[in-house]
């Protein structure tokens, strides 16, 4: 099996818990080759909610659930062999009503995208890595914090390599590759549900494949459909499991019985081996359609003199 301990991948999230429910079969993947992989999370998740009822009246997640979250986030990067910075801005919650109302003062979501990209801006001048995953303008799905994940994410692509920009967050370091993650793909659930179907077992994926076609995610949220076709498999199922022993760290957010449990890691490997990318930004040559995040980058890699690893990385 080949090795690459000189390549480096970032993937940039939303709140504590997306990191497991986004790519972390891909990331457990590429730790198994030798990369290195750091997540960024944007925000704490501090105006989440138990979502959990086993987790009801367990006092510590009651009385400090953004300290517990920290905890949880914690045991996840454990349990997927990564490195983790938190990057410091405040939950913007998920605003409902009609009118909706205004997003709380301070939030990451208000923070003009210069200010709010900056952590991210030094976190890749430091971490240096060759390919970043992050979420497309609609967020994956469209939480406040999820879309402007994606605008500081693409500011700090755009800047990170340039001298001009942010001069006093340490030396430039260009990106090659940026992916947007799809891991609500309408064909992943078509999949799981057919190979459930085929095999007489009920399928908990035909209401959620409704939602999708009529314009809905998989979460219930609306969703432009269609707008970036997939560009990238990555072939992973061997780490479907620690996919799952990760999500399940967060338990204040993901309840037992919920979607994401539905089938077991080796049922998913069987349908749906794959955890699927968009290739939305690259400064290498990689025809698409491709099976490697670091198509057209291995070949040009060479050890990093420059390059040190800092100790708060690892939480």
């Amino acid at each position: 099996m080949p090795s690459y301990p000189d390549l480096r991948l970032l993937a940039v999230h939303a709140h504590p818990d997306d990191e497991s429910s986004k790519g972390a079969g891909t990331m457990s993947h590429y730790r198994g080759l030798g990369v290195d992989v750091m997540v960024a999370t944007n925000t704490g998740g501090e105006r989440g909610d138990i979502l959990n009822a086993a987790m009801e009246g367990v006092p510590h997640a009651e009385r400090d659930l953004p300290g517990y979250r920290r905890d949880e986030m914690r045991r996840a990067a454990e349990a997927l062999d990564i490195k983790h910075r938190w990057m410091g801005f405040m939950d913007s919650g998920l605003p409902e009503g009609d009118p909706l109302p205004p997003l709380p003062a301070g939030c990451f979501a208000l923070q003009p995208v210069e200010i709010a990209a900056a952590p991210l801006v030094k976190l890749i001048r430091e971490f240096r890595p060759h390919v970043i995953l992050t979420y497309d303008e609609n967020g994956g799905y469209p939480h406040p914090d999820h879309i402007q994940t994606h605008n500081v994410s693409m500011h700090a692509w755009q800047t990170a390599g340039d001298p001009t920009e942010y001069p006093d967050l340490g030396e430039p370091w260009q990106p090659l590759k940026l992916y947007y993650d799809k891991a609500f793909n309408t064909e992943r659930f078509i999949a799981l549900h057919e190979a459930m179907t085929e095999r007489g077992l009920e399928s908990p994926f035909a209401e959620r494949i409704a939602r999708i076609m009529e314009t809905q995610d998989a979460e219930g949220n609306k969703a432009v459909l269609g707008a970036h076709p997939t560009t990238t498999k990555i072939f992973c199922p061997e780490s479907f499991s620690v996919r799952e022993e990760a999500l399940r760290c967060h338990e204040t957010q993901v309840a037992p019985d919920s979607l994401f449990f539905a089938v077991s890691p080796e049922f998913q490997a069987a349908a749906w081996p794959w955890e699927d990318y968009v290739l939305a930004e690259s400064r290498v040559d990689s025809p698409v359609p491709e099976t490697c995040l670091f198509a057209g980058i291995v070949d040009e890699v060479r050890p990093d003199p420059d390059y040190a690893p800092q100790p708060d990385w690892q939480i």
